[in-house]
Protein backbone atom coordinates (compact mmCIF):
# COMPACT_ATOMS: atom_id res chain seq x y z
CA UNK A 1 0.00 0.00 0.00
CA UNK A 2 2.80 2.38 0.92
CA UNK A 3 4.25 1.86 -2.56
CA UNK A 4 1.39 3.98 -3.89
CA UNK A 5 2.50 6.97 -1.80
CA UNK A 6 6.19 6.49 -2.63
CA UNK A 7 5.33 6.54 -6.34
CA UNK A 8 3.09 9.62 -6.14
CA UNK A 9 5.18 11.85 -8.41
CA UNK A 10 5.51 9.26 -11.15
CA UNK A 11 1.82 8.41 -10.91
CA UNK A 12 0.72 12.04 -10.89
CA UNK A 13 -1.28 11.71 -7.68
CA UNK A 14 0.59 14.26 -5.55
CA UNK A 15 -2.51 16.41 -5.07
CA UNK A 16 -4.35 13.42 -3.59
CA UNK A 17 -1.55 12.36 -1.23
CA UNK A 18 -2.89 13.94 2.02
CA UNK A 19 -6.07 11.86 1.74
CA UNK A 20 -4.15 8.74 0.76
CA UNK A 21 -1.78 9.11 3.70
CA UNK A 22 -4.66 9.23 6.18
CA UNK A 23 -6.34 6.26 4.51
CA UNK A 24 -3.23 4.09 4.22
CA UNK A 25 -2.08 4.84 7.78
CA UNK A 26 -5.47 3.63 9.00
CA UNK A 27 -5.27 0.49 6.86
CA UNK A 28 -1.71 -0.20 7.97
CA UNK A 29 -2.72 -0.09 11.65
CA UNK A 30 -5.50 -2.58 10.94
CA UNK A 31 -3.20 -4.92 9.01
CA UNK A 32 -0.47 -4.72 11.66
CA UNK A 33 -3.00 -5.74 14.32
CA UNK A 34 -5.14 -8.26 12.48
CA UNK A 35 -8.07 -10.13 13.99
CA UNK A 36 -10.43 -12.73 12.57
CA UNK A 37 -9.86 -13.64 8.93
CA UNK A 38 -7.08 -11.07 8.40
CA UNK A 39 -5.13 -12.76 11.21
CA UNK A 40 -5.69 -16.16 9.60
CA UNK A 41 -4.54 -14.85 6.22
CA UNK A 42 -1.54 -13.01 7.67
CA UNK A 43 -0.34 -16.27 9.21
CA UNK A 44 -0.93 -18.08 5.92
CA UNK A 45 1.13 -15.46 4.07
CA UNK A 46 4.03 -16.22 6.41
CA UNK A 47 3.90 -19.87 5.32
CA UNK A 48 4.55 -19.02 1.67
CA UNK A 49 8.32 -19.40 1.10
CA UNK A 50 10.16 -16.17 0.33
CA UNK A 51 13.22 -17.75 -1.24
CA UNK A 52 11.52 -19.32 -4.27
CA UNK A 53 11.86 -17.00 -7.27
CA UNK A 54 9.69 -17.67 -10.35
CA UNK A 55 11.85 -18.24 -13.43
CA UNK A 56 9.08 -16.96 -15.70
CA UNK A 57 5.82 -15.06 -15.48
CA UNK A 58 3.08 -15.27 -18.10
CA UNK A 59 0.24 -12.82 -17.47
CA UNK A 60 -0.96 -12.80 -21.08
CA UNK A 61 -2.34 -16.36 -20.95
CA UNK A 62 -5.81 -17.56 -20.01
CA UNK A 63 -4.29 -19.37 -17.06
CA UNK A 64 -1.81 -16.94 -15.54
CA UNK A 65 1.47 -18.77 -14.97
CA UNK A 66 3.79 -17.83 -12.14
CA UNK A 67 6.99 -19.86 -12.14
CA UNK A 68 7.60 -23.51 -12.94
CA UNK A 69 7.71 -26.65 -10.85
CA UNK A 70 11.46 -26.82 -11.50
CA UNK A 71 11.92 -23.50 -9.68
CA UNK A 72 11.59 -25.48 -6.45
CA UNK A 73 14.72 -27.42 -5.42
CA UNK A 74 14.25 -31.06 -6.40
CA UNK A 75 15.08 -32.45 -2.97
CA UNK A 76 12.37 -30.29 -1.35
CA UNK A 77 9.89 -30.28 -4.22
CA UNK A 78 7.17 -32.71 -3.03
CA UNK A 79 7.14 -31.27 0.48
CA UNK A 80 7.13 -27.63 -0.63
CA UNK A 81 4.50 -28.12 -3.34
CA UNK A 82 2.21 -29.74 -0.78
CA UNK A 83 2.90 -26.91 1.67
CA UNK A 84 2.22 -24.18 -0.90
CA UNK A 85 -1.02 -25.78 -2.08
CA UNK A 86 -2.22 -26.33 1.48
CA UNK A 87 -1.43 -22.71 2.28
CA UNK A 88 -3.20 -21.37 -0.80
CA UNK A 89 -6.29 -23.39 0.08
CA UNK A 90 -6.46 -21.47 3.36
CA UNK A 91 -7.38 -18.41 1.29
CA UNK A 92 -10.49 -20.14 -0.15
CA UNK A 93 -12.84 -19.42 -1.76
CA UNK A 94 -10.87 -18.61 -4.91
CA UNK A 95 -13.46 -16.99 -7.19
CA UNK A 96 -11.49 -15.44 -10.07
CA UNK A 97 -8.75 -17.06 -12.14
CA UNK A 98 -7.36 -19.50 -13.19
CA UNK A 99 -3.73 -19.41 -12.06
CA UNK A 100 -0.80 -21.78 -12.04
CA UNK A 101 1.76 -21.17 -9.29
CA UNK A 102 4.93 -23.27 -9.55
CA UNK A 103 2.89 -25.90 -11.37
CA UNK A 104 0.00 -25.86 -8.88
CA UNK A 105 -3.25 -25.31 -10.78
CA UNK A 106 -5.55 -22.97 -8.87
CA UNK A 107 -8.81 -24.06 -10.47
CA UNK A 108 -11.00 -21.12 -9.53
CA UNK A 109 -14.80 -21.02 -9.53
CA UNK A 110 -14.91 -18.57 -12.44
CA UNK A 111 -12.98 -19.09 -15.64
CA UNK A 112 -12.37 -15.36 -15.81
CA UNK A 113 -10.43 -15.65 -19.05
CA UNK A 114 -13.75 -16.17 -20.82
CA UNK A 115 -14.97 -12.71 -19.80
CA UNK A 116 -11.58 -11.16 -20.55
CA UNK A 117 -11.55 -12.62 -24.04
CA UNK A 118 -15.02 -11.19 -24.68
CA UNK A 119 -13.92 -7.65 -23.99
CA UNK A 120 -10.21 -7.28 -24.78
CA UNK A 121 -10.67 -6.67 -28.52
CA UNK A 122 -13.49 -4.18 -27.90
CA UNK A 123 -11.71 -1.76 -25.58
CA UNK A 124 -9.09 0.91 -26.20
CA UNK A 125 -5.43 -0.03 -26.05
CA UNK A 126 -4.38 -0.01 -22.39
CA UNK A 127 -0.80 1.07 -23.03
CA UNK A 128 0.24 4.01 -20.81
CA UNK A 129 -3.27 4.38 -19.40
CA UNK A 130 -4.19 5.05 -15.78
CA UNK A 131 -6.64 2.31 -14.87
CA UNK A 132 -9.01 1.71 -11.96
CA UNK A 133 -10.49 -1.74 -11.34
CA UNK A 134 -13.48 -1.49 -8.99
CA UNK A 135 -14.04 -4.71 -7.07
CA UNK A 136 -10.74 -6.13 -8.29
CA UNK A 137 -11.05 -9.42 -6.36
CA UNK A 138 -7.73 -11.29 -6.33
CA UNK A 139 -6.31 -9.24 -9.18
CA UNK A 140 -6.84 -11.64 -12.09
CA UNK A 141 -8.02 -8.87 -14.42
CA UNK A 142 -5.38 -6.45 -13.10
CA UNK A 143 -2.70 -9.00 -13.95
CA UNK A 144 -4.16 -9.45 -17.44
CA UNK A 145 -4.18 -5.65 -17.87
CA UNK A 146 -0.51 -5.50 -16.88
CA UNK A 147 0.39 -7.44 -20.03
CA UNK A 148 -0.68 -4.38 -22.06
CA UNK A 149 1.83 -1.97 -20.46
CA UNK A 150 -0.50 0.44 -18.63
CA UNK A 151 1.01 3.39 -16.77
CA UNK A 152 -0.62 2.12 -13.59
CA UNK A 153 -3.48 -0.08 -12.40
CA UNK A 154 -5.21 0.56 -9.09
CA UNK A 155 -7.60 -2.02 -7.69
CA UNK A 156 -10.03 -1.56 -4.82
CA UNK A 157 -11.26 -4.72 -3.10
CA UNK A 158 -12.93 -4.60 0.33
CA UNK A 159 -13.23 -8.38 0.85
CA UNK A 160 -10.30 -9.53 2.97
CA UNK A 161 -10.27 -13.00 1.43
CA UNK A 162 -9.75 -11.70 -2.09
CA UNK A 163 -7.35 -8.95 -1.05
CA UNK A 164 -5.04 -11.44 0.65
CA UNK A 165 -5.23 -13.71 -2.39
CA UNK A 166 -3.94 -10.73 -4.37
CA UNK A 167 -1.11 -10.24 -1.87
CA UNK A 168 -0.19 -13.93 -2.08
CA UNK A 169 0.01 -13.83 -5.88
CA UNK A 170 1.73 -10.44 -6.01
CA UNK A 171 4.35 -11.80 -3.59
CA UNK A 172 5.69 -13.81 -6.53
CA UNK A 173 4.54 -11.66 -9.47
CA UNK A 174 5.97 -8.45 -8.02
CA UNK A 175 4.48 -6.23 -10.72
CA UNK A 176 5.58 -2.72 -9.82
CA UNK A 177 2.86 -0.72 -11.63
CA UNK A 178 -0.01 -2.52 -9.88
CA UNK A 179 -1.52 -1.27 -6.64
CA UNK A 180 -4.46 -2.55 -4.61
CA UNK A 181 -6.22 -1.19 -1.54
CA UNK A 182 -8.56 -3.19 0.75
CA UNK A 183 -11.34 -0.61 0.59
CA UNK A 184 -14.69 0.02 -1.03
CA UNK A 185 -14.98 2.32 -4.01
CA UNK A 186 -16.72 4.87 -1.76
CA UNK A 187 -13.65 5.00 0.51
CA UNK A 188 -11.32 5.85 -2.36
CA UNK A 189 -10.29 9.53 -2.37
CA UNK A 190 -12.05 11.39 -5.17
CA UNK A 191 -9.30 11.43 -7.81
CA UNK A 192 -11.07 13.93 -10.00
CA UNK A 193 -10.46 13.59 -13.75
CA UNK A 194 -7.60 11.13 -13.19
CA UNK A 195 -8.36 7.76 -14.78
CA UNK A 196 -8.18 6.96 -18.49
CA UNK A 197 -10.00 3.64 -18.10
CA UNK A 198 -12.29 2.34 -15.37
CA UNK A 199 -13.36 -1.29 -15.12
CA UNK A 200 -16.52 -1.95 -13.12
CA UNK A 201 -17.44 -5.59 -13.59
CA UNK A 202 -19.94 -7.53 -11.50
CA UNK A 203 -20.40 -4.68 -9.03
CA UNK A 204 -23.21 -2.33 -10.04
CA UNK A 205 -26.08 -4.72 -9.29
CA UNK A 206 -24.81 -4.93 -5.71
CA UNK A 207 -25.36 -1.20 -5.25
CA UNK A 208 -28.71 0.14 -3.97
CA UNK A 209 -28.06 3.36 -5.91
CA UNK A 210 -26.43 2.44 -9.23
CA UNK A 211 -26.94 5.89 -10.72
CA UNK A 212 -25.06 7.56 -7.87
CA UNK A 213 -22.19 5.13 -8.35
CA UNK A 214 -22.04 5.88 -12.07
CA UNK A 215 -21.94 9.61 -11.29
CA UNK A 216 -18.99 9.07 -8.97
CA UNK A 217 -17.20 6.94 -11.55
CA UNK A 218 -17.71 9.70 -14.12
CA UNK A 219 -16.22 12.30 -11.76
CA UNK A 220 -12.87 10.48 -11.47
CA UNK A 221 -12.45 9.91 -15.20
CA UNK A 222 -10.65 12.08 -17.70
CA UNK A 223 -12.80 13.59 -20.41
CA UNK A 224 -12.88 11.02 -23.18
CA UNK A 225 -11.93 8.24 -20.76
CA UNK A 226 -13.39 4.78 -21.19
CA UNK A 227 -15.70 2.87 -18.88
CA UNK A 228 -15.82 -0.92 -19.19
CA UNK A 229 -18.98 -2.00 -17.40
CA UNK A 230 -20.13 -5.59 -17.00
CA UNK A 231 -23.42 -6.30 -15.28
CA UNK A 232 -26.30 -8.68 -14.90
CA UNK A 233 -29.11 -7.76 -17.26
CA UNK A 234 -32.63 -8.87 -18.01
CA UNK A 235 -32.38 -10.03 -21.57
CA UNK A 236 -36.10 -10.08 -22.38
CA UNK A 237 -38.17 -7.68 -20.35
CA UNK A 238 -41.44 -9.26 -21.44
CA UNK A 239 -40.50 -12.34 -19.40
CA UNK A 240 -41.03 -10.22 -16.30
CA UNK A 241 -44.60 -9.26 -17.13
CA UNK A 242 -47.71 -11.30 -16.55
CA UNK A 243 -49.47 -12.98 -19.44
CA UNK A 244 -52.26 -10.40 -19.35
CA UNK A 245 -49.97 -7.37 -19.33
CA UNK A 246 -50.90 -4.42 -21.51
CA UNK A 247 -47.22 -3.82 -22.30
CA UNK A 248 -45.49 -5.14 -25.37
CA UNK A 249 -41.84 -5.39 -24.38
CA UNK A 250 -40.42 -7.99 -26.70
CA UNK A 251 -38.07 -5.44 -28.26
CA UNK A 252 -36.93 -4.04 -24.88
CA UNK A 253 -38.25 -0.65 -26.00
CA UNK A 254 -38.83 0.54 -22.43
CA UNK A 255 -36.13 0.92 -19.77
CA UNK A 256 -37.04 -1.55 -17.03
CA UNK A 257 -35.31 -3.20 -14.08
CA UNK A 258 -35.83 -6.32 -12.05
CA UNK A 259 -35.70 -5.56 -8.32
CA UNK A 260 -35.60 -8.95 -6.56
CA UNK A 261 -38.02 -9.27 -3.67
CA UNK A 262 -35.40 -10.88 -1.46
CA UNK A 263 -32.56 -12.86 -3.04
CA UNK A 264 -31.41 -13.39 -6.59
CA UNK A 265 -29.51 -16.63 -7.35
CA UNK A 266 -29.17 -16.97 -3.55
CA UNK A 267 -27.40 -13.59 -3.33
CA UNK A 268 -28.84 -11.23 -0.70
CA UNK A 269 -27.25 -8.05 -1.97
CA UNK A 270 -28.66 -7.78 -5.48
CA UNK A 271 -30.72 -4.69 -6.14
CA UNK A 272 -31.37 -3.42 -9.68
CA UNK A 273 -30.93 -5.70 -12.71
CA UNK A 274 -31.67 -3.55 -15.77
CA UNK A 275 -32.53 -4.39 -19.31
CA UNK A 276 -30.21 -2.96 -21.95
CA UNK A 277 -32.34 0.13 -22.49
CA UNK A 278 -32.31 0.95 -18.77
CA UNK A 279 -28.53 0.57 -18.56
CA UNK A 280 -28.08 2.84 -21.55
CA UNK A 281 -30.36 5.41 -19.89
CA UNK A 282 -28.35 5.26 -16.66
CA UNK A 283 -25.12 5.82 -18.56
CA UNK A 284 -26.51 8.68 -20.64
CA UNK A 285 -27.93 10.48 -17.61
CA UNK A 286 -24.64 10.20 -15.71
CA UNK A 287 -22.53 11.84 -18.42
CA UNK A 288 -21.44 9.00 -20.68
CA UNK A 289 -21.62 8.92 -24.48
CA UNK A 290 -20.74 6.53 -27.32
CA UNK A 291 -22.42 3.72 -25.39
CA UNK A 292 -22.02 0.26 -26.88
CA UNK A 293 -23.20 -3.12 -25.67
CA UNK A 294 -20.47 -5.38 -27.03
CA UNK A 295 -21.46 -8.73 -25.54
CA UNK A 296 -24.43 -10.52 -24.03
CA UNK A 297 -23.74 -13.96 -22.58
CA UNK A 298 -25.75 -16.35 -20.47
CA UNK A 299 -23.63 -17.63 -17.60
CA UNK A 300 -23.08 -21.37 -17.92
CA UNK A 301 -21.21 -24.08 -16.06
CA UNK A 302 -18.22 -23.87 -18.37
CA UNK A 303 -17.65 -20.39 -16.97
CA UNK A 304 -18.76 -20.78 -13.34
CA UNK A 305 -18.66 -24.05 -11.41
CA UNK A 306 -17.70 -25.63 -8.12
CA UNK A 307 -14.09 -26.76 -7.60
CA UNK A 308 -11.96 -27.83 -4.65
CA UNK A 309 -10.77 -24.22 -4.43
CA UNK A 310 -14.09 -22.73 -3.31
CA UNK A 311 -15.83 -25.21 -0.95
CA UNK A 312 -19.12 -23.37 -1.41
CA UNK A 313 -22.11 -23.56 -3.72
CA UNK A 314 -21.83 -22.38 -7.30
CA UNK A 315 -24.00 -21.76 -10.37
CA UNK A 316 -25.55 -25.23 -10.46
CA UNK A 317 -26.91 -24.66 -6.96
CA UNK A 318 -28.33 -21.25 -7.85
CA UNK A 319 -30.55 -22.48 -10.70
CA UNK A 320 -33.88 -24.29 -10.59
CA UNK A 321 -32.98 -27.98 -11.09
CA UNK A 322 -36.25 -28.51 -12.98
CA UNK A 323 -35.86 -25.42 -15.16
CA UNK A 324 -32.29 -24.07 -15.41
CA UNK A 325 -33.54 -21.05 -17.36
CA UNK A 326 -34.64 -19.71 -13.97
CA UNK A 327 -32.97 -19.14 -10.63
CA UNK A 328 -34.11 -21.07 -7.56
CA UNK A 329 -36.24 -18.02 -6.72
CA UNK A 330 -37.99 -18.15 -10.11
CA UNK A 331 -36.24 -15.18 -11.74
CA UNK A 332 -34.56 -15.37 -15.16
CA UNK A 333 -31.19 -17.13 -14.93
CA UNK A 334 -28.07 -14.93 -14.95
CA UNK A 335 -27.28 -13.16 -18.20
CA UNK A 336 -24.40 -10.69 -18.29
CA UNK A 337 -23.68 -7.87 -20.71
CA UNK A 338 -20.57 -5.79 -21.32
CA UNK A 339 -21.01 -2.09 -22.04
CA UNK A 340 -18.34 0.34 -23.16
CA UNK A 341 -18.94 4.06 -22.80
CA UNK A 342 -16.96 7.27 -22.99
CA UNK A 343 -16.79 9.98 -20.34
CA UNK A 344 -18.17 13.22 -21.76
Amino acid sequence: MEKLIKSHEKLGITSFIPEFEVLINKLRKEMDNPVGNPLKYTRAMEQLPDYIIPSSIMVNKDRIEIGKTNDIPEEKRPQLLAQIKSTLLQFSPWRKGPFELFGIHIDTEWQSNIKWNRLINEISNLKNRRILDIGSSNGYYMFRMSAHAPWMVLGVEPQHTFYYQYLALQKYLNLDNLFCLPITFDELPVMKNYFDTVFCMGVLYHRPSPVEMLKRIHSIMKKGGELVLENLIIEKSNNLMGANSDFSLGNNSLPLCLFPENRYAKMRNVFFIPNIKAMESWLERTGFTDIRCVDISKTDMDEQRKTEWIETESLQDFLDPENPSKTVEGYPAPVRAIFIARSH
